[in-house]
């Protein structure tokens, strides 16, 4: 059974714990969760969920999907103002990876980012990434 992801409802019962998590990540990479569509964050988790056979994702899994989220959502150069030269080329690597590996956890983030049309033309640009989606 999968976990449930919580959004709250009009401020009572609260959000999930797994969705706080991710928003906790997302301001660790300095991207506020508001700034991300909900459909965004639901669809990440649920993604991290069903590569965990239906667990809650860890720690480290939450991280970097924020990681691919947040540097796909601000661009490379507002990503690396906040975290760092390091950190940066480790996700531009590991975006990388993912376009030219097909359908993994991290292409598929990515891919969401595009869809969602919330990435930035930079980073469109910079990887070569383009939508059959028209409009």
């Amino acid at each position: 059974m999968k976990p449930a992801l919580s959004l709250g409802f009009f401020g009572f019962f609260g959000r999930s714990a797994v969705l706080r998590v991710f928003d906790a990540d997302l301001r660790a990479v300095d991207l506020h969760p508001s700034l991300v569509p909900e459909a965004v964050k639901l669809t990440a988790m649920r993604l991290l969920i069903d590569r965990a056979h239906g667990h809650d994702p860890s720690a480290e899994e939450s991280r970097a999907a924020a990681e691919i989220i947040a540097y796909c959502m601000i661009g490379a150069d507002a990503f690396a103002g906040a975290n760092g030269l390091p950190l940066t080329e480790a996700v531009e690597q590991r975006i990388e990876a993912a376009l030219s590996h097909g359908m993994s956890l991290d292409a598929k983030l990515v891919l969401l980012t595009l869809h969602a049309k919330v990435i930035q033309p930079s980073v469109v640009d910079h990887f070569q990434l383009e939508s059959d989606q028209e409009g």
